[in-house]
Formats: structure tokens, sequence, C-alpha cells
């Protein structure tokens, strides 16, 4: 799926603001141990953002980079702003940035994703937040993942994912290193209890 198309969808599709957690069978390294919240799911085909997997890049950094503060400026950045959460959102687009954020923060470009959740993809939301002015919940997220129609429904019938409803305070903390278990947690098993057997929430 496309930006276009969620930006031009009406309605909500079946996994939207759904987790897709990978199986111990998802042999692709962009996807092993991986927790997705879906975004926009249709007939079309769905996408995502991985939120358990770091970038190697900061808040300042991407500020630097876009020629939004000097160097000797980024120590005057609150802490909460320079610590903004930077991720790996997925494959596809992966030098565009996206920032999921609390609806508390809206701009023409923002796309309601759920009903507490938005997301926006221009640098109006960057400017908003390097000034202290953005969302109180925000994190920031390179690329994103997506599938063609048909295609994660495949994948979910080939026990590739488990889905359970998204839990928007695992999607906004910044400790990435035990989310994925953090998120089996929230349906009521461990990764030791995974199979090859399908299973969903």
């Amino acid at each position: 799926m496309s930006l276009s198309t969620l930006k031009n969808r009406r309605e909500r599709g079946f996994f939207d603001g759904q987790f897709l957690i990978a199986m111990p069978g998802v042999s692709d390294s962009n996807f092993a141990r991986t927790v997705i919240y879906v975004c926009a799911h249709s007939d079309a085909g769905a996408m995502g953002f991985i939120i358990n997997r770091s970038q190697e890049l900061s808040f300042t950094d991407v500020l630097m980079h876009l020629d939004m503060i000097k160097t000797d400026e980024a120590i005057l950045m609150p802490t909460a702003t320079r610590d903004l959460s930077i991720q790996t959102g997925g494959p596809v687009e992966s030098g565009r940035g996206f920032v999921l954020h609390s609806d508390d923060y809206l701009c023409d470009s923002s796309i309601p994703v759920s009903d507490d959740i938005c997301m926006t993809a221009t640098l109006d939301i960057i400017r908003a937040i390097a000034k202290g002015e953005g969302p109180k919940r925000a994190t920031m997220l390179l690329g994103y993942a997506g599938w063609g129609a048909g295609q994660l429904e495949a994948e979910i019938a080939a026990n590739g994912w488990l889905n359970c409803a998204a839990n928007d305070a695992l999607i906004f903390d910044p400790n990435l290193d035990d989310k994925y278990e953090r998120a089996l947690a929230g349906m009521g098993i461990s990764a030791a209890m995974l199979s090859t057997e399908a299973g969903h929430a």
C-alpha cells in the first residue's frame, strides 16, 4: 500500500490499529522479532511501522541534517526534545521520515490513524517538536513496512504473524530492547511458548 492510498482511504480496515508480532518462522531479517503497528489495511494492501528497531541517528542529527539547527544550538534544546526516539520503521522508503504522534498536534498533512494517534510526514511537525510546540507523545520512524493486495492476509494465514489490539503506551515507549517480549506478554504468552502453529487474538 502506498502513502497516497493511506491519505485517500475512507474506511478503516480490519487490521488498522493492530499490532503484528513476528512469529519465529519469519526468516526475513527486516522483520525477525519485530512488532509492527498497522496504520492502514484495505483490499489494496497494508502499511505500518516497526516500533522496536533502533536507529543510529538522534533527533539532533536529523535537525542538523535538515539545517534546522547548528551544532552549538543542540545543547540549548530541552532534553526531552533531544531524546525524541528515532526508529527504523521499515524497509520501504527508508530514507524518508514519518512521525507517529498523539492527536493533540495536527497540521494540514496529518493523517488520523486511530482515535488517538496520527501520522505526519512533513517538516512542519519536525519544526514544531524542535520548538517545543509538538505533540505530547511522538516517535520518529525512517521508512515503513508495506504489503500488496492480499499479501498480509496470506502471511498471517501462513502463521507469519500474530495480531492483537495495539497498546498506545508501547508504541511510544523508547525502551526497545524488550518491546517484542512485552507485546507478547500483552497477549498472555511468552516467546518460549511460540511455535509454528497458527493462532490469533
